[in-house]
């Protein structure tokens, strides 16, 4: 449950195809269950975000303490199973990269591993998987999504989904685990932009938001 971050940096830090693709038309058939114990599905979520909140309290990276009244604890959308979908990744037919835009408007290279496609709430969607070119650990996959919340309700900047590379290319993709990138909270680090083919033209109600300001000033 717990994000990795991993797509967030310092500005200073300068299956076979045949098998996956019958998978990937097997999740894309079955419908998204709810969760065998939702009790037990939400106190798991929540219990991560307390600890994020605790881990982030005891430092002052990402959030500098003269910011932590102002972010923390960490403002989110109420749980919500619906937005824990099943996906399939389709693999990129060729490996692509590109010099994706950042936050600090330096180029980041990133490699497009392949399309992550699945239904949520009945339509079906797509997004773009990355990783970055020369990250140690290459079965590591961010989605960095924008939707209708951003800029209103969400970072303008896009959240992120952190994911690590299944043989089956099957995925549990929970949108209740999207979170801000750290250049939210401080503009020391670089963030890659989520490029316009992950731009969802619905609102994402569903994991990190930011907060009102009734919730700042109440602080």
């Amino acid at each position: 449950m717990e994000p990795m971050f991993r797509a967030s940096r310092r500005v200073s830090r300068c299956v076979p195809a045949t098998v996956a693709a019958a998978l990937l038309g097997l999740a894309l058939g079955c419908s998204n269950k709810p969760p065998d114990d939702p009790e037990a599905y939400v106190k798991k979520i929540s219990s991560a975000r307390a600890s994020k909140d605790a881990e982030f309290k005891a430092t002052n990276d990402p959030i500098p303490e003269a910011k932590k009244a102002e972010f923390l604890p960490l403002a989110y959308f109420p749980i919500d199973p619906a937005y824990d979908v099943l996906a399939g990744l389709k693999p990129a037919s060729e490996q692509t990269e590109l010099m994706m835009p950042t936050s600090t408007g330096q180029l980041r290279k990133m490699r497009r591993v392949g399309m992550m496609e699945f239904t949520l709430k009945g339509q079906q969607m797509a997004l773009a998987a990355f990783n970055e070119v020369g990250a140690p650990d290459m079965n590591h996959l961010t989605l960095m999504f924008s939707d209708m919340t951003s800029g209103t309700e969400t970072y303008a900047a896009g959240r992120y989904i952190d994911l690590e590379r299944t043989a089956s290319e099957i995925y549990s993709l929970d949108f209740n685990l999207a979170y801000h990138p750290y250049c939210y909270y401080n503009p020391t680090y670089e963030c890659p932009y989520p490029p316009a083919e992950n731009r969802l033209k619905v609102p994402i109600h569903a994991g990190e938001r930011m907060k009102k300001p009734t919730e700042t000033a109440s602080r």
